[in-house]
Order: C-alpha cells, then sequence, then structure tokens
C-alpha cells in the first residue's frame, strides 16, 4: 500500500499483532496472581500460572509473524513486543524469586539487564531512533522462555527431584545469553554514541 506521494504508507499502530501484544501485557498481572497465589504448592493454580506464561510467551511468535507476513510492523509494536516480553520473563523471575525457587541475584542480574535495555531503548526513540530487538536479544527471549517454563511447571514433584538440575541448567543458559546479548546492545550503543560525536 503506498501513499499518495508513492511513498509506503505507515502501517496503522492498532492492527492485529499489536494487539496480541497488548493482549500479553495485560495477561501478565493475572499470571503473577496465580503463581503467588499457589504459594509454591504446585497444585492447580501453578499448573493454570504456568500454562498462561506458556500461552502468552508463545504469542510472541504469532504477533511477529502476522506483522512480517501482512506488512503490519509499526513502530509501535517494535516497542511493545520487547516489553511485553521483559514484563513476563522479568515478572515470573521476580516471582519465582519470592517464591525461594530462583536465587534473587540470578533474577536480579537478569531483570537489571532487561530494565538497562528498555531505558536505552526510550532514549533513543526520542532521539528518533526506534532499536528492534536483536537477534541475540531474539535467542536470549527463547533461552528464558523455555527455562521459565520449565521453572514454572512442578515437574520435580512428579519426575523426582532430578529435575531442579535440568532447571538449574536451563536457567544457567538462559543467565548467560541474557548477559552477552546485553552486552551487544552496550557494544551498540557506544558504537551509536561515537557516530554522533564525529558526525
Amino acid at each position: 500500500m503506498t501513499s499518495s506521494a508513492g511513498t509506503p504508507a505507515r502501517s496503522a499502530n492498532w492492527n492485529l499483532p499489536n494487539a496480541i501484544t497488548v493482549v500479553r501485557i495485560l495477561l501478565a498481572p493475572v499470571f503473577f496472581w496465580l503463581l503467588l497465589a499457589d504459594a509454591g504448592e504446585g497444585g492447580a493454580l501453578r499448573w493454570v500460572a504456568t500454562a498462561l506464561f506458556v500461552i502468552a510467551i508463545s504469542t510472541d511468535w504469532v504477533d511477529g509473524y502476522l506483522a512480517r507476513s501482512r506488512g503490519l510492523v509499526t513502530d509501535l509494536g517494535k516497542i511493545l513486543d520487547p516489553i511485553a516480553d521483559k514484563l513476563l520473563t522479568s515478572g515470573a523471575l521476580v516471582c519465582l524469586s519470592i517464591l525461594g525457587e530462583v536465587p534473587w541475584w540470578v533474577t536480579g542480574l537478569i531483570v537489571l539487564r532487561e530494565v538497562g535495555i528498555t531505558i536505552w531503548r526510550f532514549v533513543e526513540l526520542r532521539r528518533g531512533n526506534v532499536v528492534p530487538a536483536s537477534s541475540g536479544g531474539k535467542l536470549k527471549t527463547v533461552a528464558q522462555a523455555v527455562a521459565i517454563s520449565f521453572a514454572l511447571a512442578p515437574f520435580p514433584v512428579l519426575l523426582g527431584e532430578w529435575m531442579a538440575w535440568v532447571n538449574a541448567v536451563l536457567i544457567a543458559i538462559a543467565l548467560v545469553l541474557t548477559v552477552w546479548s546485553g552486552i551487544l546492545y552496550v557494544r551498540d550503543a557506544v558504537r551509536l554514541a561515537h557516530e554522533r560525536r564525529g558526525s
């Protein structure tokens, strides 16, 4: 679709992919409540919370596919999508730390990275630059989604304590990728700063 001047028309901000992203954000508080209300018992509320997280985080692929395949990629979507992911994953880790299931230092490092990159994105947005999720950031998001999904599901109760070791390994992988992708973003921020000073 093009404008009268012959240039591509910007996709409307309020389209289906962005609506799905907003729903994901709105589901986050419900997920948090279910997880904390279970209080680590591994009962029905914990399973519902796990299912809700998996469904919500999976829609990241759905809205991304719809946006790309239908030409509905917008600047708003580029901002909201990573915010939705960070809200779900960081909130889940905070809740798991409150329940004593994930060390606070792990949650602290991950949340610090997520908040820092989000603030940088908003700073760049005010300068007119939209910073989309990088390939490293997307890989990090997948690793976090898998690790948190396993940590949420009370598999140790069903399958044995060895699942706790599996959960620990998955969280460690997610932590390493989170720090690594954060370093890449810092590198990009430094490069942008040098380019501005040189222009």
